[in-house]
């Protein structure tokens, strides 16, 4: 892994859903629809969209969990955050978080009235120091990042301009293909 670089896996920005930061949910949603049906068929579908400022610089990320939160209000009044995790509780305290704050108690008719008003500035992630790798960097680094920090991705910089982002499942996809070409 010393020898290949990020730059080898990563998929370019001009391959991978963005949106600007000013559109709304319905927007990035058509984005990452139509960035799905031209990125190659064999590869793994984008699961995120870059977010971009008016220059075309990125500014942020907005991911499935991301949508999936801002849709129900309720879990910011919860203090739910990305880094919040309950995998260490059981499935009924889990169940009753959701029954005694009345999540997803409105009928998902209304996901429509919800996601016309929410903006993706209001809603991206803005992506910390951590989250970014230079294009040079080896792939060991950058597998070593995805698993310390349980990231789904990197945004990759050439030059302090981001240039593409790798992500864990192409990643984990060229592991697979040394591992199977591997001698007997």
């Amino acid at each position: 892994m010393k020898n290949d670089t990020v730059e080898m896996v990563m998929v370019p920005l001009k391959e991978y859903a963005t949106v600007s930061q000013e559109a709304d949910l319905g927007e990035a949603i058509h984005a990452l629809e139509d960035a799905q049906k031209t990125f190659d068929p064999s590869k793994h579908k984008h699961r995120a969209i870059l977010v971009l400022d008016k220059n075309g610089n990125v500014v942020g990320k907005l991911s499935m969990f991301d949508i999936l939160m801002a849709l129900e209000p309720k879990y910011e009044e919860l203090g739910v955050a990305g880094s919040l995790s309950l995998s260490g509780y059981n499935p009924a305290f889990i169940k009753s978080l959701l029954k005694d704050n009345l999540l997803w108690s409105e009928p998902l008719q209304f996901v429509c009235s919800r996601a016309a008003k929410l903006r993706v500035i209001d809603i991206m992630e803005v992506p910390g120091d951590g989250v970014y790798i230079d294009a040079g960097a080896t792939l060991d680094e950058a597998i070593h990042r995805l698993i310390m920090c349980r990231y789904h991705s990197l945004i990759v910089t050439k030059n302090e301009k981001v240039v593409g982002i790798l992500r864990l499942a192409d990643v984990f996809t060229q592991i697979c293909e040394k591992i199977k070409n591997c001698e007997p």
